[in-house]
């Protein structure tokens, strides 16, 4: 197929460097930031603009990997009429490009996608489309990247996953960053934990997270916890989130 790639970022790297390899052709890519564009084009080895009014009109598809925010100011400056348009993301309806054109959809990867990434790795890809026609055409350029990781799901669906995935990847980073916070506080190496951080990933490759919880709140042990709760006594806030989520856990059993 013969895209145009809008936008700049780590989703427009990584799906460019993943279409090119699958024998797509760039056309262009089309982006606010100049030298960003010329960055991407110069690497997609294609031609990039950073005007709206000389975006290619003989794309096949037209994918924008922009901010969620940003979908719909850009989305005003552009029209393909009888072209595939698609965004990139889960919490914006299909319906934001239905001014762009009447083929709009969405083209959502379940990852967090950062530019390091030389490929795009074995992640499910969501499809959705206003008519049969764009769904057909964005299901095939999923396939071409993503294998069977493909499936199609509706606009609720797709802001539900991102709800779920929120807890896996972005919270749970977040206590990472915690945890990392409190061993430099207190002169321990965070890297001792890597063992146990990849263990209990991969543990629900298996199993249901549910079936496998271990620690003092799933097993009432107060006195542990009411150490730990000492301990953290000079930083408050981490103190306040070992105890709501020992709490939720105790609760949850």
């Amino acid at each position: 197929m013969n895209i145009v790639i809008i936008g700049t970022g780590n989703v427009a790297t990584v799906f460019g460097r993943a279409f090119k390899k699958a024998g797509h052709t760039i056309l262009q890519v089309a982006g606010r930031n100049s030298v960003a564009a010329s960055e991407l084009a110069y690497e997609l080895d294609t031609v990039s603009t950073n005007y709206w009014s000389q975006v290619d009109k003989t794309a096949d598809v037209y994918l924008l990997t922009v901010s969620d925010s940003s979908i719909s100011a850009i989305a005003k400056e552009l029209s393909f009429p009888g072209k595939v348009v698609a965004h990139t993301a889960a919490a914006v309806p299909v319906e934001a490009l239905k001014t762009v054109s009447n083929h709009h959809g969405v083209f959502y990867p379940l990852q967090s996608i950062r530019k390091e990434m030389a490929d795009i790795p074995e992640i499910p890809v969501f499809f959705d489309g206003s008519d049969e026609k764009t769904k057909t055409v964005l299901e095939k350029l999923a396939r071409s990247i993503a294998g069977n990781q493909v499936m199609y799901a509706g606009n609720e669906d797709r802001i539900k996953l991102h709800v779920a995935a929120v807890f896996v990847s972005n919270f749970t980073n977040y206590l990472y960053a915690l945890a990392e916070q409190y061993c430099r506080k207190e002169g321990l190496d965070f890297k001792l934990l890597q063992p146990i951080i990849e263990e209990t990933a991969l543990r629900i490759r298996a199993v249901s997270p549910g079936d496998v919880q271990t620690g003092p709140a799933i097993r009432h042990d107060n006195e542990t916890i009411q150490k730990h709760l000492q301990l953290l006594a000079s930083q408050p806030a981490l103190q306040s989130v070992y105890k709501f989520l020992s709490d939720s856990i105790e609760q949850g059993k």
